[in-house]
């Protein structure tokens, strides 16, 4: 398929001057994912991009169902990256969808990524939840509910989580709602076209940490811990309580983490020179 140029031109915001972290989010979500987070990056002396992934936020959404596939998502997003001409290799850091995008990145890339953090990951099919196997043999269903669902229904069901530590704001019900209803239906195409990217994990040399909630509904929690182990520079820390989004629902906790892992790559950079 011949690709439009237009659907490389993806939506974003920078902020800071250092090293690159470039944020990508998960599904139906968007570049707002990332609130709390950037500002601690910029603060650390980072660099941050967030974007709207393909078919999400502000960037493009083409009618034709067929553009939703991972392979496009990838295309777009490695043709964006290679856009903002960095000076230095980022880190990625990216959640649920935005975790599989990265390790794809980082296995046909490796050269140009100088670590990952990756947050409740999707990285192959098992993980996902009876419901969720539903929506992806039927995407039909899901497009239709999220044309057709008021934002306030889905607000308040964004209420609803499976722990009371982790209920998310008012403020952050309300910017996960209002990206559900902006992003095309047809996002809930790609869970059926990830790829199993488990027999390549060993590919992925460089530091990674995985951060995951233990209560996660959309992808099975036990997953995250045979990532870890299957990442020859992978380390990983659960959070207890948290549900899908925990650096939406724990944000402190979840920057601390990150911030951390970013000092010990540049003290190991430091001592260990490539």
């Amino acid at each position: 398929m011949t690709i439009d140029p237009v659907l490389h031109t993806l939506s974003f915001e920078t902020e800071g001057q250092g090293p690159p972290v470039i944020l990508l989010h998960g599904l139906a979500a968007s570049r707002y994912d990332w609130q709390s987070l950037a500002p601690v990056l910029v603060k650390a002396g980072y660099q941050t991009y967030a974007v709207d992934l393909f078919g999400h936020g502000d960037s493009p959404k083409p009618d034709d169902p067929g553009c939703y596939h991972t392979n496009l998502l990838y295309e777009t997003s490695l043709a964006w990256m290679n856009s903002l001409a960095v000076s230095e290799p980022p880190i990625l850091v990216g959640h649920s969808l935005g975790g599989y995008l990265s390790l794809y990145l980082a296995m046909q890339h490796s050269h140009k990524i100088r670590g990952l953090i990756l947050i409740n990951p999707f990285y192959t099919p098992k993980q996902l939840s009876p419901l969720v196997r539903l929506l992806q043999r039927r995407p039909e269903w899901g497009s239709k509910a999220l044309r057709v669902i008021p934002l306030e229904i889905i607000d308040a069901a964004l209420g609803w989580d499976p722990t009371p530590i982790n209920r998310f704001s008012a403020e952050a019900r309300r910017q996960i709602a209002i990206d559900y209803k902006r992003a095309s239906p047809h996002i809930l195409r790609f869970p059926a076209t990830i790829a199993n990217l488990t027999e390549w994990l060993p590919q992925v040399t460089v530091p990674t940490l995985v951060i995951w909630g233990d209560k996660d509904l959309t992808l099975k929690p036990a997953f995250f811990e045979s990532l870890v182990t299957s990442l020859p520079k992978g380390v990983g820390t659960p959070i207890h309580g948290a549900g899908h989004q925990p650096h939406i629902g724990q944000p402190d906790l979840v920057n601390q983490l990150v911030i951390g892992f970013l000092a010990e790559i540049d003290v190991d950079e430091r001592h260990h020179p490539s």
